[in-house]
């Protein structure tokens, strides 16, 4: 399998506190790697750094092999092909579903308008939304206004796409509709990289799991070696925590 991005001990300072530490880690394309660890870890601060919203204090992000932190690195070129879904949907408010889901191909991929509204069109289906193309953001539910923010994410065809809690700002009725499109996704190969309070979906979904602790990897592996059978200590409190497991 060809790594499609390297992470090289990354590390992120603000001011004097270190909230990622020595980070390394390789995303394979076709997988799925979840983050998972309490609130402060690091795990978002991450995401946002490979996502280029957060610029590391030290280490390298690869690309297909390039350097993103060099300065030639066309960040919108690359965030179209990096894309990001936030917990809190960053949909344009002003602009309907399909526009939401039209605006970053026309401006970044430069493709025509009906170009992008076909593309558009067959991810909003794809994530269930299709009926809802006229709707504004504030018409929608939580749960709805995030498969919207997918589907503008899948409309750039991206190599890679990175999930931030997509699921924590949902109510519980709501969380579920997301998490079956985002396995969809994962059955279609798509390379995913989810930052995830949801421990079942970790354990179903991912091919791989990073265990993150007061911004360092403590543990890595398996969903089977990080659930069934995790070495660190801190694994194991965590997991108990969690899933009121027996370690």
């Amino acid at each position: 399998m060809s790594a499609i991005m390297e992470v090289k001990k990354l590390s992120k300072k603000f001011g004097e506190r270190e909230v990622l530490k020595d980070i390394s880690f390789e995303v394979e394309k076709g997988k799925v790697i979840c983050l998972i660890g309490a609130s402060g870890s690091g795990k978002s601060t991450l995401l946002r750094c490979l996502n280029l919203l957060e610029k590391p204090t030290t280490g390298e992000i690869y690309y297909k092999n390039q350097n993103i932190l060099e300065n030639q690195m066309n960040i919108f070129q690359y965030r179209s092909k990096v894309g990001m879904v936030f917990q809190q949907f960053n949909l344009f408010k002003n602009l309907n579903v399909l526009e939401n889901c039209v605006v970053g191909q026309t401006n970044v991929m430069k493709i025509s308008k009906k170009e992008a509204e076909n593309k558009a069109l067959h991810f909003l289906q794809e994530v269930g939304m299709e009926p809802f193309i006229h709707a504004r953001p504030a018409q929608l539910s939580g749960g709805q206004m995030q498969r919207v923010a997918i589907a503008r994410a899948l409309s750039m065809e991206p190599d890679l796409l990175l999930f931030d809690e997509p699921t924590s700002a949902l109510d519980p009725q709501t969380v579920g509709e997301v998490l079956r499109v985002m396995k969809q996704l994962a059955d279609s190969g798509l390379t995913m990289i989810v930052v995830t309070h949801e421990m079942q979906f970790a354990q179903e979904v991912s091919d791989h799991i990073i265990f993150m602790d007061q911004g360092v990897i403590e543990e890595e592996g398996t969903p089977d070696q990080i659930f069934n059978h995790p070495k660190n200590e801190r694994t194991k409190e965590f997991l108990h925590r969690i899933l009121a497991s027996p370690f």
